[in-house]
């Protein structure tokens, strides 16, 4: 996974309540066995030529503003995929389901919970999101936000959970070296 820098992109606007994950990537496409390809089939049954995502306007947007409740439904991490894939590595929300944060994390995309998400929903400029101080830059101000110390430090260095694992492989090594080989009993 690849270390989270600042973000600076104009928003995309989804202000959708209950975006589930069923719309975000559509399940005859959970098939492809690779992290990669799923961007094409980003909300592919909501897409038409007045769906956000094909206004030539958004073209480019590294974060989504989306709605209450963003990423419900079932836990598929390939909805985080097809969001990354398309390009977001942002997504900002007044709530999230629990599954598709913790999905966000894992894979590298900065999922941002504030209290209202009105101001940069009519952000016609372009937005600066800032992991290290917690600050989402807009033409009106700065907005703070809360994360989890453990989340920040994972998305700041590019942890995934086997690099983090690893990080602790002399100690690892050390415990196995010292710990008695089981005996097997058939």
């Amino acid at each position: 996974m690849k270390p989270f820098d600042n973000v600076t992109s104009h928003i995309t606007p989804l202000p959708d309540h209950n975006v589930d994950t069923d719309q975000i990537i559509p399940k005859q496409f959970l098939k492809l066995v690779t992290r990669t390809g799923f961007g094409k089939y980003l909300f592919f049954d909501r897409r038409s030529s007045d769906f956000v995502l094909d206004d030539p306007r958004y073209k480019g947007s590294k974060i989504l503003v989306a709605g209450d409740n963003f990423g419900c439904g079932s836990s598929r991490e390939h909805a985080v995929w097809a969001l990354q894939d398309f390009g977001f590595d942002v997504v900002i929300s007044t709530s999230f389901a629990d599954i598709f944060y913790s999905n966000c994390i894992k894979n590298g995309v900065l999922p941002i919970c504030i209290p209202d998400t009105q101001t940069l929903l009519s952000e016609k400029n372009s937005i600066t999101v800032d992991l290290q101080r917690q600050t989402i830059q807009h033409t009106s101000g700065t907005i703070h936000f809360e994360i989890d110390p453990h989340h920040k430090v994972t998305l700041l260095e590019g942890l995934d959970d086997i690099s983090r694992t690893l990080q602790y492989d002399d100690m690892i090594t050390l415990f196995e070296k010292d710990s008695p080989t089981p005996s097997v009993v058939l």
